[in-house]
């Protein structure tokens, strides 16, 4: 039966690379996650949680155009459906293989459609999908601020990641749908805010705050602010490019993700310079502005804090979220979800990734070595006495989740279903005509 209210967690498998290139951070490796999936996995059921926000690497899998690594996505998310876990299948989490090169690459959005669609006819009891996680976050630390992939630092070349990154969800969705009619779509975008520090800040900042939407306006075909049609005009997109996102939405098939952390927050100077600004509005303001603007049922996609001296800080954090979540939802926002992210501490992200420096980041629910943090414990305990009390408040607000062992009672698998009993598994690679 569906999950009701979607408690969460994640595995980190972002894999942008820097060093023009030369070097890959991937998360999984980092933290462990090739060597120790099945105790990883072990850990989500063990929290008392049914849906859990995965996705092969990219960069491991694809390997050219239509051809495929399978085998440890085979052997992971089969795993996965035996448990009857439900994945949020997170396809791109900001990195490509090397072979596209980065999201200046114009054929990146039709290339990557044809995976997605390849991956849902092989995995077909997968009904959520993350295309590509946070659009706005990758075109920004890709192309604007210099820090991932292509390494730019223009806003043409943000502007072309943008169109290129919520161009290639959209194809993804499109591509999924043909196999998965029910597939249900997870934005898991950032949301953040911008504050004026003077008077004189206030142009930039309003610049800031229009910019903030922008990847969202484009996957939901809404009608950018005028400074931002301006902006994508000046830097590089044509009409007919805008007027795609306009007439080939799926807005009807989402729900808006949306992740928040002490850093979404900004001020701004007068010369447009940004610094953090902790939290100022928290969460339960600022996923107003957003669903104000969308009207899109939300979940609460990613959040964290380091545990720090004390060994209590997240334990707060995740209380002052959850208070956040209530607040939203009993406000008659039909928020739907919450997510921990991740289920490990992860690694590097101190620079953002920008530096290989193994560093360990004390961010999850459990350490590096799977021992539980006090998060850990307290999210447990939030799960177990929230699980059962949420749905019953709306039967409206359950998302019609297809849970994996549903779908292999009512659904006929299709010919060449890799994991029947008496099947073994697919080969490791794979090509398509």
């Amino acid at each position: 039966m569906s999950p009701g209210f979607i408690f969460a967690t994640g595995i980190e498998n972002s894999i942008p690379t820097i060093d023009n290139g030369r070097v890959r951070m991937d998360e999984m490796e980092k933290c462990g996650h090739y060597k120790y999936w099945r105790t990883d996995f072990d850990l989500v059921q063990e929290l008392g949680l049914k849906v859990l926000r995965y996705g092969p690497p990219l960069h491991k899998t694809w390997l050219e155009p239509k051809r495929y690594d399978w085998e440890f996505a085979d052997l992971a998310l089969n795993d996965l459906r035996q448990r009857n876990i439900a994945s949020i299948v997170d396809l791109c989490h900001f990195g490509v293989p090397d072979w596209i090169g980065n999201f200046q690459n114009p054929d990146f959005p039709e290339l990557f459609a044809e995976y997605a669609g390849t991956f849902a006819r092989r995995y077909p009891w997968l009904q959520l999908y993350t295309p590509i996680n946070e659009m706005s976050i990758c075109a920004l630390f890709s192309a604007l601020y210099g820090w991932w992939n292509e390494q730019m630092t223009t806003d043409r070349g943000f502007v072309t990641a943008t169109k290129n990154l919520v161009k290639a969800n959209i194809l993804a969705m499109h591509a999924i749908l043909q196999v998965r009619p029910d597939a249900l779509f997870v934005q898991s975008e950032s949301t953040e805010y911008f504050h004026a520090e003077s008077p004189s800040a206030i142009g930039p900042a309003e610049l800031y705050n229009s910019r903030r939407f922008l990847s969202l306006d484009l996957n939901y075909g809404r009608r950018v602010d005028s400074e931002m049609y301006e902006y994508m005009m000046d830097n590089g997109m044509t009409r007919e490019e805008y007027h795609f996102f306009l007439n080939n939405n799926l807005k009807h098939h989402c729900i808006m993700g949306n992740d928040y952390y002490q850093t979404n927050e900004h001020y701004v100077s007068a010369d447009g310079l940004t610094r953090a600004a902790g939290e100022i509005f928290g969460y339960a303001v600022i996923t107003h502005q957003y669903y104000n603007r969308y009207r899109l049922p939300v979940m609460h996609t990613e959040t964290n804090v380091c545990e720090g001296p004390r060994g209590d800080e997240a334990v707060h954090w995740l209380r002052k979220e959850w208070a956040n979540v209530l607040r939203v939802r009993n406000n008659g926002v039909p928020l739907v979800g919450f997510t921990w992210y991740s289920l490990t501490d992860q690694v590097d992200w101190d620079t953002a990734l920008r530096e290989n420096n193994g560093n360990v980041n004390a961010l999850g629910l459990f350490d590096l070595d799977r021992k539980i943090r006090p998060v850990g414990i307290a999210y447990k305990e939030l799960v177990r006495a929230w699980m059962e009390v949420l749905p019953t408040q709306s039967v409206c607000l359950q998302v019609p989740i297809v849970m994996p062992h549903e779908f292999q009672r009512h659904v006929p698998p299709p010919s060449g279903w890799p994991f029947d009993e008496d099947a073994t598994l697919a080969p490791r690679t794979e090509e398509r005509e």
